[in-house]
């Protein structure tokens, strides 16, 4: 899969690129990333590539023609349909369905804005998409970027170690991910769940569903009206909240 990124900013990136699962996956050939600085396209001979805004106000903003220009020239070098997202506190929420769509793509082109943001003349020429990945302000579209790649790295195929990885997140089946444990048995007094070293494989499924149900219920309690509830998932839930109640837990 490959991600071209529009920045002015392109070093940015190193660090996030060259760690962890994201840089395993670039040395496999699974994963590139290309850094385009929007500057190489400024007609200007600074190197410009913002102005003061039309109409008056703070701040500057981002011109339209080295972006516009920079999409078009890596456009040319694909086929078919590729997406083209502006990075944008106005834009679609990113969660992991997102990401999980957008995996589906062999090239993805992310525009990085700055300052007060971007002529309105990119969303109407080449953006296709708009992506936030919450609500609030950051100084540019670089870390948002990171986010999206990061996440959307996890479902390409060979990127994490068990190939079913990405589908056992949190978020991934509608709930927050289960408690993990892992060696010494016993830490500081705190005991691992005996369920998970019986070796029973059902029982610990059935352990580990219902602690997922309950951490959600507890923590994120809206993500259940979307999640893909089984009747018994909907009875546990019922129990749990009826003990909640009797504990004048709201």
């Amino acid at each position: 899969m490959i991600f071209d990124v529009l920045t002015i900013f392109p070093e940015m990136f190193c660090g996030p690129l060259e760690n962890s699962i994201i840089k395993k996956a670039r040395e496999k050939g699974l994963l590139r990333v290309n850094l385009i600085d929007i500057r190489d396209y400024s007609r200007d001979k600074h190197r410009s590539v913002d102005d003061t805004p039309y109409g008056g106000g703070g701040g500057m903003v981002m011109n339209p023609q080295p972006i516009v220009e920079a999409v078009e020239k890596r456009l040319q070098l694909y086929e078919g349909d590729v997406p083209v997202i502006l990075m944008c506190p106005q834009g679609r929420r990113f969660n992991q369905d997102v990401a999980r769509e957008l995996a589906q793509h062999k090239q993805i082109i992310l525009i990085c804005g700055h300052y007060e943001g971007i002529d309105e003349r990119v969303r109407e020429i080449v953006a296709t998409d708009e992506i936030s990945i919450g609500d609030y302000v950051l100084t540019g579209g670089e870390l948002p970027a990171m986010v999206i790649i990061d996440a959307v790295a996890r479902f390409i195929p060979g990127v994490l170690g068990d190939p079913e990885g990405a589908e056992k997140d949190s978020y991934a089946q509608g709930l927050l991910e289960h408690p993990q444990y892992t060696r010494p048995r016993n830490y500081r007094g705190k005991e691992v769940p005996e369920v998970l070293l019986s070796g029973h494989h059902e029982n610990i499924s059935t352990w580990r569903r219902r602690e997922a149900l309950l951490r959600t219920l507890v923590r994120r309690d809206e993500m259940l009206s979307d999640a893909d509830l089984t009747t018994e998932d909907r009875r546990f839930l019922k129990c749990l909240k009826d003990r909640l109640s009797e504990l004048g837990v709201d």
